[in-house]
């Protein structure tokens, strides 16, 4: 009975049984052919900017094939040394690490209050909450930057991490998953004595991993790519970011094949975090999916 169940459990969508049926048969072969297309066409300006990073500049401006004559990861090297990239992913990472702290806790924190707390005004907090998803953030990034510079926090990564600490997407994503928590481990925890803060610490966020993971993977993704807000506190300092560096090399004196390296350089990390992550990525949506 197990093997049978887990059996079934693999088969997906289209069972082996069914794919002796020629129109079940013909189906499967289109939507597979349909899905090897949209893959390839967005893979391929990723393979072709990696590619094209091996030429030369001559080979480049040629534009012959899309093969380079020799693939010599010392070009790679060269550019990574010559621009300085490895001051810049420092910075990058440092940006991230704080974003991604401060995205869980004050965003967990908030999300925990509205969902257990409940503390007069929290549904108007709530209901402010709700009407931040409706403006555009580009409309916010003007007075954002003046407060920051009245406050002095220009040349430093506090605005970034505190931008990305008040997100009110992942507030609600926080709030809709504690909503789902038992009420009875809360009133357990208060019997015993235990304060908001403590529940929140030592049996919330243990039992919300899950949304956890969404959360972190979201701001790792937002703070590594994001530009404008980084751009106009980092710009000029030794603390810019891969991304506004990027941009900066337009401007510059790098040669084009240069640029398509850096954007390589820029690239490579979300994509590595998502192979290392696939499989709680792909969990997290199924399970979000179920509960929709």
């Amino acid at each position: 009975m197990k093997g049978d169940s887990k059996a079934n459990a693999n088969n997906g969508i289209i069972r082996t049984l069914d794919l002796k049926q020629n129109h079940i048969r013909l189906l499967y072969a289109v939507i597979l052919v349909i899905g090897i297309v949209v893959s390839f066409i967005g893979v391929a300006p990723l393979i072709w900017v990696a590619l094209s990073g091996f030429k030369d500049i001559r080979e480049f401006s040629r534009e012959t094939t899309i093969l380079p004559r020799t693939f010599d990861i010392g070009v790679y090297i060269k550019t990574w040394n010559q621009l300085h990239f490895a001051r810049y992913y420092l910075n990058s990472f440092i940006s991230v690490a704080g974003s991604v702290v401060c995205s869980v806790f004050f965003n967990g924190l908030l999300g925990y209050a509205l969902s257990k707390v409940k503390p007069a005004g929290s549904k108007i907090v709530m209901m402010m909450i709700m009407w931040c998803l409706l403006i555009p953030s580009a409309t916010s990034v003007v007075p954002l930057f003046i407060n920051i510079s009245k406050l002095g926090l220009t040349g430093t990564f506090i605005p970034l991490w505190l931008a990305i600490g008040a997100n009110a997407f992942y507030v609600v994503l926080f709030k809709n998953f504690f909503d789902e928590l038992p009420q009875s481990l809360i009133e357990a925890a208060k019997i015993d004595g235990a304060t908001n803060f403590t529940i929140f610490a030592r049996i919330a966020v243990p039992l919300s991993k899950a949304i956890m993971m969404v959360i972190v993977m979201y701001s790792i993704n937002a703070a590594w790519s994001d530009f404008l807000l980084p751009y106009l506190v980092l710009n000029n300092t030794s603390l810019e970011t891969v991304m506004v560096r990027l941009f900066m090399f337009r401007g510059g004196r790098t040669s084009d094949v240069d640029v398509l390296r850096s954007i390589v350089f820029a690239v490579v990390p979300p994509i590595v975090l998502f192979f290392v992550f696939q499989k709680q990525i792909t969990q997290v949506t199924i399970q979000s999916g179920i509960k929709g």
